[in-house]
C-alpha cells in the first residue's frame, strides 16, 4: 500500500540517547519493515548543527540508519529547520537524504501539499525573524562555515543560551504561527494542504476560505513522545506515541 511518513523536531543530541533510540525503533518498525514510499524530515532534526565537518558518534549512526532506510527502497527527504540550516550536501549524501528547498509543493497521492519547517510563519516574533533573514542570506552561512570548528561550536552554544533567555520572555502567541502568514503561504503556493513543524504544537487545523477548506497539519516534537504523520491515498493520521 502506498504510504509516506513525516517527522520534525526530534532535536537529536548526545544528551538525549532516549530520543535517538526511539527514532531508530521508529525506522525499524514503521519504515524499513513496511512498504513506505518516502520519509520526510521537516527540520530541527538535530538539536544543533555547526557544519558537516563536525562528525560525532550520533551523526555517524544517524547517517547509517538513514542509509539503511534508503537501501530498503524508501526515499528520504530533508528540509532545513532553524537548528540545522547549515547542514549541507556532504552529510546529506552520507545519510542518503535528498535536500529540499525551504518550501516545496509535492503531489501527496493526488493532493498538492506544501511542506516547510514553519518558522517563517511565526511573523510576530520580530527578533527571531530578523535573525532568520540574516542567517538564510547567501553570505552568512558561508561566513560561518569558513570559521574554525571550535569557534562555530562556541557560537552555537552562545546562540542557544540567548535563544532560551529570549523565548522565556515571549508569550506562546508570539512564538506560534500567525493566521495571516499561514493563509499567505497557502495563497503563495495555491494549495489547500500544508504540513510543517517548529511550533511543537501537534494538531490538524482547518480554515474555510472562498468556499475551500484548507488543512494545516502541525507535527509534534520528540522531547516526551514520538510524533509522526502517516499518510496514505485513503487519508492521514497524526500520531503521538510514547517512547
Amino acid at each position: 500500500m502506498p504510504q509516506s511518513y513525516f517527522i520534525a523536531d526530534l532535536h537529536l543530541t548526545e544528551h538525549r540517547p532516549d530520543i535517538s533510540a526511539a527514532f531508530y525503533q521508529f525506522l525499524k518498525h514503521k519504515i524499513i519493515s513496511d512498504d513506505v514510499d518516502a520519509l520526510y524530515i521537516l527540520g530541527d532534526f538535530f538539536e544543533v548543527w555547526v557544519g558537516d565537518d563536525y562528525q560525532t558518534s550520533l551523526s555517524i549512526e544517524v547517517a547509517k540508519q538513514l542509509t539503511a532506510v534508503s537501501n530498503s527502497g524508501t526515499k528520504v527527504y530533508f528540509i532545513h529547520g532553524n537548528r540545522d540550516f547549515i547542514l549541507r550536501e556532504k552529510y546529506a549524501k552520507a545519510a542518503s537524504m535528498t535536500l529540499l528547498p525551504e518550501q516545496i509543493v509535492i503531489d501527496l497521492y493526488g493532493t498538492p501539499t506544501v511542506l516547510l519547517h514553519g518558522d517563517e510563519m511565526c511573523s510576530q516574533d520580530l527578533e527571531y525573524q530578523k535573525f532568520r533573514k540574516k542567517s538564510r542570506s547567501w553570505w552568512w552561512p558561508k561566513l560561518m562555515l569558513a570559521m574554525p570548528l571550535w569557534y562555530r561550536r562556541k557560537i552555537a552554544r552562545d546562540a542557544r543560551e540567548k535563544s532560551k533567555r529570549s523565548q522565556a520572555g515571549k508569550t506562546q502567541e508570539i512564538l506560534d504561527v500567525t493566521e495571516s502568514a499561514v493563509l499567505a503561504t497557502f495563497a503563495k503556493h495555491q494549495v489547500c494542504n500544508m504540513i510543517h513543524g517548529h511550533t511543537h504544537r501537534p494538531n490538524v487545523h482547518h480554515y474555510n476560505l472562498d468556499g475551500k477548506t484548507l488543512t494545516r497539519t502541525v507535527l509534534g516534537d520528540w522531547y516526551q513522545q514520538g510524533s509522526y504523520l502517516h499518510v496514505t491515498p485513503q487519508g492521514q493520521q497524526l500520531v503521538q506515541t510514547t517512547f
